[in-house]
């Protein structure tokens, strides 16, 4: 694979274009509205990242391991519905990335409307938790004798979003210089 070393399509002496620059929420609330105020602003970042981006930029690799816009929403999307439907909640079957179409086959849109539902679906299994302790009905990691409670899957998740939104950005930048949310 071959790493994508073009510049980005911005002219010389100029400031990369901005993104929408919206702030962390700032909420004064119980701690599972805190947390999933975050992870949906987290949540919100990627989804802006490929804003705007052709289905051939967010295939594009922006990094010698592959890992493209595309990648990265279709990746979340994953591991949403592994942690909160499978493992959390104990619905259905472990979702993995090769059931998901082959990301030549897949368009921007699509991957985020799959994305945006996953969420709605993860947040559904979050609102419906009678507390953040009460531990899971399994989970991801073999040597575990009990699934996570809710609180380490948000947590897990803030962590995980906000890793990759990271990943976003740089990719983003690379893409056509636009830098902020």
């Amino acid at each position: 694979m071959t790493q994508n070393t073009a510049a980005p399509n911005t002219a010389p002496n100029t400031a990369p274009s901005k993104l929408s620059d919206v702030r962390p929420p700032s909420v004064n609330a119980d701690e599972r509205t805190t947390l999933l105020a975050f992870l949906d602003y987290l949540r919100e970042a990627v989804i802006g990242k490929v804003a705007g981006v052709s289905d051939e930029d967010a295939r594009r690799p922006g990094v010698a391991s592959g890992t493209s816009l595309l990648w990265l929403v279709r990746h979340l999307t994953v591991v949403e519905r592994n942690w909160f439907e499978w493992a959390y909640a104990g619905l259905g079957e472990a979702p993995s990335e090769s059931d998901d179409l082959p990301l030549e086959s897949l368009g921007t849109a699509e991957a985020v409307d799959a994305y945006r539902d996953a969420i709605a679906r993860s947040n559904a299994v979050a609102a419906a938790a009678p507390d953040l302790d009460r531990p899971g009905v399994r989970s991801l990691r073999p040597d575990a004798t009990e699934g996570p409670s809710l609180r380490w899957v948000l947590v897990h998740m803030i962590e995980e979003t906000g890793r990759h939104a990271g990943h976003a950005d740089i990719i983003r930048e690379q893409l056509d210089g636009a830098v902020g949310r």
